[in-house]
């Protein structure tokens, strides 16, 4: 039997290797849409933002994605933990996200609402909370804390990675799921913008209003919905 030479082993365990680290890079993929594509609060105020302005919409799909990349992170490393400490004040942190998002809603909508006769419409860059649609910064910072906010993203990457065990502990299938999720998370979120920028370049100045009055009304019936039930 001849012998094996080093390259020879570098080809057998290389793409091995590869494909051990595929399962948990598509489970993260997945585990990332299952977070982000739900058409929830987040949603509906990326879409309007990128109306406004696609700029600081670029900026805030990457700070959703790095919040949720972020929990992710942490749930892998301490996945027992978050459930453990984020599960029992859930309630009331659901609480404290309904009335952000409240907030938000109503001044959406009183920024939205009807001009008085003979005046201009309401300026569509007014109808975001925290300054101009365009400061891209504020937008990432405004995004991160909106989204992380949220104790169910924590808990739904919690009880994920607490369910695939020690498969994830491992810095390899670790990093791969974490890539997976941030990436996934990450297009979903930009894909939103590119939809939202498409809508703003073919509706009119008026329908665009009612838009954002429909938006913000979803965004406050979404925060009904997870205040309750109360603590």
């Amino acid at each position: 039997m001849s012998d094996l030479s080093v390259s020879d082993l570098s080809d057998l365990i290389a793409p091995s290797a590869a494909g051990a680290l595929v399962a948990p890079a598509v489970s993260g993929a997945v585990a990332g849409l299952g977070v982000a594509m739900p058409m929830g609060a987040m949603s509906v105020l990326l879409l309007q933002e990128a109306m406004r302005s696609r700029r600081a919409a670029v900026a805030a799909a990457a700070g959703i994605a790095v919040v949720d990349l972020g929990y992710a992170a942490l749930a892998t490393a301490l996945g027992p933990w978050v459930a453990a400490h984020v599960g029992p004040v859930e309630a009331w942190v659901r609480l404290a996200a309904a009335a952000v998002l409240l907030a938000i809603a109503a001044r959406g909508l009183r920024a939205t609402r009807e001009p008085v006769p003979g005046a201009s419409a309401p300026p569509v860059t007014g109808a975001v909370p925290g300054g101009s649609g365009g400061r891209a910064g504020a937008a990432f910072a405004r995004y991160v804390g909106l989204t992380a906010v949220n104790p169910t993203t924590a808990l739904y990457f919690a009880a994920l990675t607490t369910a695939q065990g020690a498969s994830l502990r491992s810095g390899a299938a670790g990093a791969a799921f974490l890539t997976g999720v941030g990436l996934a998370s990450l297009l979903w979120q930009q894909l939103l913008v590119v939809v939202g920028s498409l809508a703003a370049s073919r509706i009119s100045a008026a329908v665009r209003v009612r838009t954002f009055r429909l938006g913000y009304g979803l965004v406050a019936a979404y925060a009904l919905t997870i205040a309750f039930p109360l603590p």
